[in-house]
């Protein structure tokens, strides 16, 4: 229809003739009760997306209410079982963690100059009761570490990962004697051979380095005369025991009495005054052992009640019948760590400790690289600790070899320490030799980039 036949069928109907075209077909479609092109379509399309809409909304409220009858049951489940920990940090954590406990089978140390282990202990009841949650995930030969937070808002909770690759780690549910058999034991028949094996225990205090190390001695006693047995009666096993505590060393085979770290005049460390100790069989040995580990300093701290407060040294040497030294098994029971923000409670005694303990520790990670990049000058003479083990970074006499085994607390208050522990220990070893066995693609991807970069 055109303009004209559209007004005179308005005037004919009694209807306004007024406006544009449009209008006009508009006031006589509804006159004729016809709907107008395309507004059935346009109808039925806005009513889908509200549909859609309510829908959406209700699955929402349905996947609320799940997730709330689920946390509800969780938080009696934990009440029940004495756990306190917050829920929503859990359940992050819990889908973050590694869903098999070996990524790849363990590494033997018998071919690796230095050997950087982590091991994470169980978490307490006391600590779950505390609202402490489990905050480490390990997997051989990775472990992650996951931080909980809060955003800026200071209501939204997230979770931050932290992944580290060692040559082993061994989870809570690996034992000591797990422990020994891949740390320690392939390199034992070393000390009857010129070698020289050092282990040292690292980490926090309260993290289970005192136990893993009595673990170690104790398994490691049984196996040396188990090889004593094979060699014959003519090698024979001789014990020191000192700690290092404030810059001074003390016998702990002898009363504590104090005695002095010294070089001789062809620049070989001498421990005057130290007594040695012939033990003929393991029961003598675990003995000597536990009577010295009785025999350490240990005070209260913040962190800990019965905090070690000096480094345990455990030298057994292997001697023959003219007396001549064959080899050294040297176990090093490090003090706990701590950082200095968390020390500022602790009495002035136990702060002096605490610098002191950081200032060998730190010397002794500068020794240990400076001896797996064969970088010539060790810097042993920079802590009394060092200087005491000389030998077990550069020796002329025998091979070297060094296995640190860093401990970690698995609590989620514990995370900022657990993470200077692992990078302590990350930084003993050059990243190359990690990724060359469990990151190929990686190493290949940062050439890669690099030989990019160097073309540009």
């Amino acid at each position: 229809m055109d303009d004209m036949e559209i007004v005179q069928e308005l005037k004919s109907k009694g209807l306004p003739a007024f406006g544009n075209k449009q209008e006009r077909l508009d006031r006589l479609f509804k006159h004729f009760g016809i709907p107008k092109p395309g507004s059935g379509a346009h109808k039925d399309k806005v009513v889908n997306k509200i549909e859609l809409i309510k829908q959406k909304r209700e699955e929402r409220r349905a996947e609320l209410n799940k997730l709330r009858k689920e946390k509800a049951l969780k938080e009696a489940e934990n009440e029940a079982l004495g756990k306190k920990g917050d829920i929503d940090f859990l359940n992050m954590i819990e889908q973050k963690k590694f869903k098999q406990s070996l990524l790849f089978p363990h590494k033997s140390s018998r071919n690796m100059r230095l050997c950087v282990c982590v091991r994470k202990r169980p978490i307490f009841p006391k600590e779950e009761e505390e609202g402490e949650n489990d905050s480490i995930s390990c997997a051989n030969p990775q472990i992650k570490v996951f931080e909980s937070k809060l955003k800026v808002d200071g209501i939204t909770k997230y979770v931050d990962q932290h992944v580290f690759t060692f040559d082993n780690t061994f989870n809570e549910r690996e034992s000591t004697e797990d422990v020994y058999r891949f740390a320690l034991e392939p390199a034992l028949d070393m000390i009857f051979n010129q070698g020289m094996v050092t282990i040292f225990a690292y980490g926090q205090t309260s993290s289970g380095k005192t136990f893993t190390m009595q673990g170690i001695q104790e398994n490691s006693a049984r196996q040396l005369f188990r090889l004593q047995e094979q060699l014959g009666p003519q090698t024979r096993f001789k014990i020191a025991f000192y700690e290092i505590y404030g810059g001074n060393c003390f016998d702990l085979l002898n009363e504590k009495a104090k005695v002095q770290i010294l070089e001789d005049k062809n620049n070989n460390v001498v421990i005057n005054g130290l007594v040695e100790e012939e033990v003929s069989s393991e029961m003598e040995l675990v003995e000597r052992i536990n009577f010295a580990f009785e025999k350490r300093t240990t005070y209260s701290t913040v962190a800990n009640n019965t905090s070690s407060r000096s480094h345990a040294i455990c030298r057994i040497s292997v001697v023959d019948e003219y007396d001549e030294v064959l080899g050294k098994l040297i176990v090093c029971d490090l003090a706990g760590s701590e950082r200095a923000q968390d020390t500022k409670s602790n009495s002035r005694q136990r702060r002096i400790e605490g610098a002191n303990i950081n200032k060998s520790l730190l010397s002794l990670k500068e020794c240990i690289r400076a001896m797996d990049s064969n970088g010539g000058h060790v810097p042993f003479r920079a802590s009394k600790l060092t200087l005491s083990l000389r030998d077990s970074f550069k020796s002329r006499k025998f091979h070297n070899r060094v296995i640190m085994m860093a401990c970690v607390c698995p609590g989620n208050s514990s995370s900022d320490h657990t993470l200077n522990t692992l990078r302590y220990a990350d930084r003993l070893k050059s990243r190359k030799t990690t990724i060359k066995q469990y990151g190929r693609r990686h190493q290949g991807g940062k050439r890669a980039a690099s030989s990019r970069r160097a073309r540009v």
